[in-house]
């Protein structure tokens, strides 16, 4: 499980607890991008034990769920095409892709967001205009990003509508079941939670924005990295692939598109979707956080497989597709252990990592016997501590604690990594617990008398995990 996980399913517990879509009882912060997927994950506890809900595996399994599904999507993308065997090509290495398995078995919203957006494409490339309204909604929903594949589906759907922009096209006509479909769950969304949160934008996105010291250049360097290789080939083949991935891959991308679209040009969203995404986010330049790099990948690895299919067609070569496909599948499975070092001794994708998550796991189990009912806790990530203790938590990133938004940014030097914890912060809140990597805190609380003064050191986890000198766990001093 990925630490941002453990939050979603808070907030799906505190829910069936009559508490509230809320991650703090009492605290109406929406602190969750993905609030469909909490209703569901709330949905599927209620079926499945209420409060004692097994919340991790009823994610993994209702995320293979959906990436069967899009998997057969993909598939029928590619024949939607006339290039079914781009389509199943596709399939396979989604079915098995460290992007896709890690984002599964961890429990985040990643396989239902994927899901919603090929059913976006497919079901707008069939004319299908009421499923794709609804699937828009729901997309939205899921995440607020959606918007990168939704939007041009919409601009198209207008063009659709201009008789002298379509010209011989069939375009269905734009009816009222269509637009209530997608408005509908938006405005209902949306009116609920400008009542209760006052707003439907998650804190979340504010906090994030305020809080990471990043180059102006990350995203744009991380996404290149990423574009360039969709199958891995860098872990076989080393650095320098990334070079050559980095014109290959795009180029064989666009000649798909590029023969699609002279074809039927209505088909343009499922093409530049990928192409938005990148320029999205290299331009907002956030964290790009692991699962970031997810979305664009179904529809690249399609159109790649379709460029190969398109480029042995016209070599008259027509076995390439399916020696590449198993080429693409090998170097894939590169990105697999049979045996990690940390967590369950199981095959599972190189990246799937949970180090962070089992030190927080850890301190969790630290803190129960301490812990009092109605003391908070602050943490910098807030997951599966939240999820393991139920303390109130203080949220020093201001995911889900609004008033640690206004003591960023910090100054430069306060930061080791791209995460600091505001020292003013817990100095002004006064938690009774702090649960902290030390390199969160080396520029910033740690070199203050004043919280010594107000805090000791009650446990250090040993771990070196982004160059910290351990997991510190401090509780205020009586009186204090």
């Amino acid at each position: 499980m990925i630490d941002d996980a453990y939050i979603t399913f808070r907030y799906a517990r505190n829910l069936l607890a009559g508490h509230g879509l809320v991650y703090n009882p009492g605290e109406w912060v929406l602190g969750t991008t993905t609030p469909l997927y909490a209703l569901i994950q709330a949905g599927l506890g209620w079926l499945l034990g209420g409060m004692e809900a097994p919340f991790p595996e009823i994610a993994w399994l209702f995320n293979a769920c959906c990436d069967g599904l899009a998997c057969l999507l993909l598939f029928l993308l590619g024949r939607r095409m006339d290039q079914p065997v781009a389509g199943y090509a596709a399939a396979m290495i989604w079915a098995i892709a460290p992007m896709s398995v890690t984002f599964a078995i961890g429990g985040m919203e990643t396989s239902l967001f994927v899901l919603l957006m090929l059913a976006v494409l497919y079901f707008h490339s069939m004319k299908r205009t009421s499923l794709t309204a609804v699937s828009m909604a729901l997309s939205i929903l899921t995440r607020p990003d959606a918007l990168l594949f939704v939007l041009p589906v919409i601009l198209e759907r207008i063009r659709w509508l201009i008789p002298s922009l379509h010209g011989e096209e069939e375009a269905p006509e734009l009816s009222w079941r269509e637009g209530l479909l997608f408005s509908i769950p938006l405005v209902v969304w949306g009116v609920w939670s400008v009542y209760q949160y006052g707003s439907p934008i998650p804190q979340s996105v504010a906090a994030k924005v305020a809080a990471y010291n990043l180059p102006r250049e990350a995203a744009l360097v991380r996404l290149l990295q990423h574009f360039a290789t969709p199958f891995l080939g860098h872990l076989t083949f080393g650095t320098f692939w990334i070079g050559a991935g980095l014109l290959l891959f795009p180029a064989l991308f666009l000649i798909a598109a590029r023969h699609v679209l002279s074809r039927d040009l209505s088909l343009w969203p499922v093409f530049i979707f990928p192409v938005g995404y990148f320029l999205a986010f290299a331009i907002a330049n956030p964290l790009i956080f692991r699962w970031y790099l997810t979305p664009p990948l179904p529809i690249y690895f399609l159109g790649i497989f379709m460029g190969i299919g398109l480029l042995a067609q016209s070599l008259n070569f027509q076995p390439s597709l399916p020696l590449l496909t198993a080429g693409a599948l090998v170097l894939t499975l590169q990105g697999w252990t049979l045996h990690p070092d940390h967590g369950p001794d199981r095959p599972a994708p190189e990246m799937a990592y949970i180090q962070l998550e089992l030190l927080y796991e850890e301190a969790a189990n630290v803190l129960l016997p301490e812990l009092e009912p109605g003391d908070v806790l602050a943490a910098g990530d807030i997951g599966a501590l939240g999820y393991g203790t139920d303390a109130v938590i203080l949220d020093t990133l201001g995911l889900i604690s609004p008033q640690a938004v206004n003591y960023y940014p910090l100054p430069d030097d306060a930061y080791v990594i791209n995460v600091a914890m505001p020292a003013e912060l817990l100095l002004d809140e006064l938690p009774e617990y702090l649960v902290a990597l030390e390199v969160y805190g080396r520029e910033t609380f740690l070199t203050l008398p004043s919280f010594s003064d107000q805090y000791e050191l009650i446990h250090t986890i040993p771990t070196d995990i982004y160059g910290s000198d351990g997991m510190l766990i401090f509780r205020r001093l009586p009186g204090r």
